[in-house]
C-alpha cells in the first residue's frame, strides 16, 4: 500500500510548478496590456481597446479552467453545485473565487463593449457612457454576489430579509454616505455638468475633472483639487460656464459727465469689434448701467466661444486695452473717484451777530455804560 504522505507529495510536487506557471502567465498577461495602454505616445482604436479586453477575459478564464482541470476539481465543482453538503465547502469556496474572478474580468470587458457601441454615437455623450457603464458594473456583482451566497445556503429568502434589516442599520448609521450616493445618482441622470465642464458650485470654481457616485472633483485655477460629496453638490447652486459653448462676459467703464454717452458708447463697439479675442455674433453690445459718483458707467458686453477662464481673462484684457486706447485717441476721459466741494451763501435761517459783552462796574459801584474798551 501507497504511503499517504509520499503520495500528497508526489501530487503537490508536480502541481504546484504547473499552478504557479498558469498564474504567472495570466499576471504576466494582464500586466503587460496594462503596461502598454498606459504607455507615452501608445494610442489605439476602440476594436484594439475591444480585442485587448478579449484577450485579458479569455486569459483569465482559461487561466481558471487549466487550474481547475490540474487540480480536478471538476467533479467537486458540480457535487457543490448540485448539493450544498458541508463536505464540499472547499468546492464551494473555490466556485465562488471563479465567479467573482470571472466577474471582474467580465465587468471590464463590457466597458470596452459599451465604449465600442456607443462611442461612434454622437447622441451620447462620455457622462451618459460612464452611467450605462456604471450601472452594468452594480448589476453584474449583485448577481455575482447573489450566486456566491447561494452557494452557501439553502435560505436565501431568509438571508435576504435579514440583509434587508442590517441594511436599515447600516442605512441609519451610514446615511450621509447613502445620501451622497443617491445624489450622485440623481446628477448622473440630471446631468448638470460633465467631465472637463467650468463651472461654479457654491463658492468653488473650477474645471471638473471626475464624477463618482459618492464625489464630484473640480481643479480650481489655483491648482487645487477640491473633492465634494454628492450631497453637497446637489444642495448648491451649480452655474455651467460652458454648457451653451459660449459665453458672454460684461466690461464696465466710466466716462466723465462732459461727455456725450453715445458717442462714448459708439466708440467702445468700434474698439472692440476687430478684436480676435471675441466673436462678432453675436455683435458686441454697450448699455448704460447706472450714474456713478464720478461717471457714467457702460457696460460692454462681448461674448467669447468655447469657454475657458483663460480665455474669459483674455478677452476681458483685450477690450480693456482697445477701449482706452480708442477713448483716448478721441479724448474721452476716464474720470477717476473724485469729489467737488463748494460754498455757497446761506439766505434764511439763523443768522449770526457778534456778541457784546457788559461793561464793568464803575468805581462808584453803579452799573457800566453796557460797553468794553
Amino acid at each position: 500500500m501507497a504511503d499517504p504522505l509520499a503520495v500528497v507529495e508526489s501530487v503537490l510536487g508536480s502541481r504546484l510548478p504547473a499552478t504557479a506557471l498558469v498564474v504567472a502567465v495570466v499576471l504576466g498577461v494582464r500586466y503587460g496590456i496594462n503596461r502598454l495602454r498606459r504607455r507615452d505616445g501608445w494610442s489605439s482604436g476602440r476594436r484594439t481597446e475591444l480585442l485587448l479586453s478579449v484577450l485579458l477575459t479569455a486569459v483569465t478564464g482559461g487561466g481558471i479552467v487549466i487550474l481547475v482541470d490540474l487540480w480536478e476539481l471538476i467533479g467537486p465543482l458540480a457535487r457543490s453545485y448540485r448539493n450544498l453538503g458541508l463536505q464540499d465547502i472547499a468546492g464551494r469556496m473555490l466556485l465562488a473565487v471563479v465567479i467573482l474572478a470571472t466577474t471582474y474580468a467580465l465587468t471590464d470587458l463590457v466597458g470596452r463593449i459599451i465604449g465600442e457601441f456607443t462611442g461612434t454615437r454622437s447622441s451620447i455623450s462620455e457622462h451618459q457612457r460612464e452611467i450605462i457603464y456604471r450601472l452594468t458594473q452594480v448589476t453584474l456583482y449583485t448577481l455575482a454576489i447573489l450566486v456566491v451566497v447561494g452557494l452557501f445556503t439553502r435560505d436565501l429568502g431568509s438571508l435576504l430579509v435579514g440583509a434587508g434589516f442590517l441594511g436599515i442599520v447600516v442605512g441609519m448609521a451610514a446615511r450621509q454616505t447613502l445620501g451622497a450616493m443617491l445624489a450622485g445618482f440623481v446628477l448622473m441622470f440630471s446631468r448638470p455638468f460633465e467631465i472637463g465642464d467650468w463651472v461654479q458650485i457654491g463658492d468653488r470654481e473650477g474645471i471638473v475633472t471626475e464624477i463618482t457616485i459618492v464625489t464630484t472633483r473640480i481643479q480650481t485655477f489655483d491648482g487645487e483639487y477640491v473633492m465634494l460629496p454628492n450631497d453637497e453638490v446637489s444642495g448648491q447652486p451649480i452655474t455651467n460656464r460652458t454648457r451653451k459653448g459660449r459665453l458672454r462676459i460684461e466690461v464696465e467703464v466710466g466716462v466723465d459727465y462732459d461727455a456725450d454717452p453715445s458717442h462714448a458708447a459708439e466708440i467702445a463697439i468700434e474698439a472692440v469689434k476687430g478684436l480676435d479675442q471675441i466673436l462678432n455674433v453675436p455683435t458686441p453690445q454697450v448699455v448704460g448701467k447706472r450714474f456713478g459718483d464720478s461717471a457714467i458707467v457702460l457696460g460692454i458686453r462681448v461674448w467669447i466661444d468655447n469657454p475657458s477662464a483663460r480665455r474669459m481673462w483674455r478677452a476681458r484684457t483685450a477690450v480693456i486695452e482697445a477701449v482706452t486706447d480708442a477713448y483716448a485717441a478721441e479724448g474721452i476721459k476716464i474720470p477717476f473717484p473724485q469729489r467737488e466741494l463748494m460754498g455757497r451763501t446761506e439766505e434764511g435761517g439763523f443768522a449770526l451777530t457778534e456778541r457784546r459783552e457788559a461793561a464793568p462796574p464803575t468805581p462808584d459801584g453803579g452799573p457800566g455804560d453796557g460797553e468794553t474798551e
